[in-house]
């Protein structure tokens, strides 16, 4: 059981920053983070609205597989002797 809550650990950690530079990435809506540093990497991601709809639905996934560990390692902690 302690192997399972270590490398859940370890993928909740590796999302989170995945997840961070996502969200840094999607196109700016009024002047943000993204406008701040003149695009960059995102303005070649953005350059199509199939290229944004892919960067939203990797986020989405992503988000909804964060929150399904945490929900684990909670349950892992409470019901762990």
């Amino acid at each position: 059981m302690e192997i399972l809550e270590t490398s859940l650990w370890v993928l909740l950690v590796i999302i989170s920053f995945v997840l961070i530079g996502l969200v840094l990435i999607h196109r700016g809506r009024g002047g943000g983070i993204t406008d701040m540093f003149g695009g960059g990497f995102a303005s070649g991601v953005q350059s199509s609205a199939v290229g944004e709809r892919n960067l939203s639905r990797i986020t989405w996934v992503l988000a909804v597989v964060w929150g399904m560990i945490v929900v684990l390692l909670g349950l892992i902690t409470r019901f762990s002797i």
